[in-house]
């Protein structure tokens, strides 16, 4: 019987405690995203609505006062730094590695860089809204991957959503409802990594309970309150779906798509923009 050293143990500890329940070191995404998703596992909470709606909140706060947390970001960015993303070879390995990339380094930023040692009180604290002379958070490359710097627009409009995606097939609507831009508005961030396996699965999952979260889909009489989202990609939902209202027929539950029959018109319901920390929720509050 071979002689099991302190080393080993080390080495078969990191496999089974970095990875996220259900992966196997064999998953080149999970094994990339190993830290990531600790920090999920430890500061993500998710609370399910009454009519299976989803909202969750990121516990800034207690990452800052986790010992580990500087560990965990500087391993994930190290680990992406050296990812070679020519592995990315299929449509799902694609997909989930890039909304995975995208929704790490929109935490990240918040986590590490704190004007005058304070959280951001949203993402427009950086620049851009509020002060036009800075460059917003979407546009800074300051995001290293394979030895190559991206903003986060790079990685949503660029890749996620880009030609190179549409003319491969590739290109989802329903990665609107999968990147979290760290606010209340959002679609809810996930305490599981996208990994080839589940990314069509989850997806489509976080695009159903979306519709039935009031902050994204609300029915008032003949009205149809939809999240900024359908405003700002309309095209998006257009070209896929053929319309807005197909789109949403198309993942919607039944109860959301007989109620939306009776509506005449879409109104966009404002984007709350504030920070997504669980004080911010009312759902947590």
């Amino acid at each position: 019987m071979p002689r099991i050293t302190a080393t080993w143990i080390t080495l078969l500890l990191l496999l089974t405690t970095a990875l996220p329940a259900g992966a196997t070191p064999t998953d080149p995404i999970s094994r990339a995203y190993a830290p990531y998703a600790e920090l999920l596992a430890d500061f993500l909470h998710e609370k399910n609505l009454p009519i299976n709606g989803l909202v969750s909140a990121f516990d800034y706060d207690d990452a800052l006062a986790h010992e580990a947390t500087d560990e965990r970001l500087e391993r994930q960015r190290e680990l992406l730094k050296d990812f070679d993303t020519d592995t990315l070879d299929t449509r799902e390995k694609a997909i989930a590695f890039w909304l995975n990339a995208y929704n790490f380094f929109m935490i990240a930023h918040i986590l590490e860089e704190r004007p005058n040692g304070k959280l951001v009180d949203s993402v427009w604290d950086y620049g851009g809204r509020v002060n036009p002379f800075r460059e917003n958070v979407f546009e800074r490359e300051l995001f290293e991957i394979g030895g190559r710097k991206y903003s986060l627009d790079d990685i949503e409009k660029g890749i996620l959503l880009g030609d190179d995606f549409r003319d491969k097939g590739w290109k989802e609507a329903r990665v609107h409802f999968a990147v979290n831009c760290a606010s209340v508005g959002c679609p809810p961030l996930r305490r599981q990594l996208f990994t080839p396996d589940n990314v069509d699965t989850l997806m489509t999952e976080n695009t159903r309970r979306a519709f039935n979260t009031p902050r994204q889909l609300d029915i008032d009489g003949n009205t149809l309150h939809l999240s900024r989202l359908f405003d700002w990609y309309e095209s998006h939902f257009v070209n896929e779906a053929g319309s807005v209202r197909d789109f949403i027929r198309e993942y919607a539950d039944e109860e959301v798509i007989s109620a939306m029959q009776g509506t005449t018109r879409i109104r966009h319901i404002n984007y709350d923009w504030a920070l997504n920390k669980p004080g911010n929720f009312s759902e947590f509050n």
